[in-house]
């Protein structure tokens, strides 16, 4: 079956997603040649986005979040507008994903779950109020809040665990779905990648540029772009 004919036959559609979904949108992925994992600097990227560095070395962990994290310009792409798209139609249910740029909910998608957060919330960890990105792109050094405590953004740091209810909500998606398209993902961060063995449904998809662990599992496997995957698809 091609992709189109699973989606026209699938009426309960979860989407699936990590980096790879936001690479045609100017987001660098981590692991890539180009990606954050390869780039040079005082540490290690897994380290500086660890709970630690980030208590420890607050200020070195901004410059890098500041120059690194934060795309504010960036645009969803036509993978996320197509998937706003077939939620519109009632045929896509919901969107996980292991981004952290908001851009399916720039795109207009209503049911999100962020595993890993968002950058466009951010809390003071004294007194909890809260800032958006704009905020801490434009603040210097430490961001602060009025109160004077720390701010940190509401992404999930390495040494952190995930949100329940996300979990939770997620995992209810996934179990209940009749098609399940993983796309952009490696399948290699966990718990994250765990997520797609509660899917017992008819069809699972999947679009990715490198092969993955779970291509063997797949209804139907295709190593392209994400974004000029779905952009062929109609809805109807």
């Amino acid at each position: 079956m091609t992709l189109q004919e699973i989606i026209d036959a699938s009426e309960n559609i979860v989407f699936f997603g990590g980096a790879g979904v936001s690479t045609e949108s100017g987001i660098p992925d981590f692991r890539s040649v180009d990606g954050l994992y390869n780039q040079k600097y005082d540490f290690p990227p897994e380290e500086i986005l660890s709970h630690t560095f980030f208590v420890t070395n607050t200020e070195y962990f901004y410059k890098f979040y500041r120059d690194k994290m934060l795309a504010l310009d960036a645009q969803p792409n036509a993978a996320h507008k197509k998937l706003a798209e077939l939620e519109k139609a009632g045929k896509l249910k919901a969107v996980v994903t292991q981004n952290i740029d908001g851009l399916h909910q720039k795109a207009g998608s209503k049911n999100v779950f962020e595993l890993h957060g968002s950058v466009h919330r951010n809390y003071c960890r004294k007194c909890g109020k809260f800032y958006d990105a704009e905020y801490i792109k434009n603040s210097e050094g430490i961001p602060e809040c009025e109160c004077g405590g720390i701010i940190k953004p509401d992404v999930v740091l390495y040494e952190e665990g995930l949100d329940n209810d996300v979990i939770n909500g997620a995992l209810a998606a996934i179990s209940s779905a009749d098609c399940l398209i993983v796309a952009g993902t490696s399948l290699n961060v966990y718990p994250a990648a765990g997520f797609i063995r509660y899917f017992s449904g008819k069809y699972f998809v999947l679009i990715n540029r490198d092969a993955t662990p779970a291509d063997k599992n797949a209804d139907l496997v295709i190593h392209d772009k994400v974004g000029e995957t779905l952009s062929k698809i109609e809805v109807r």
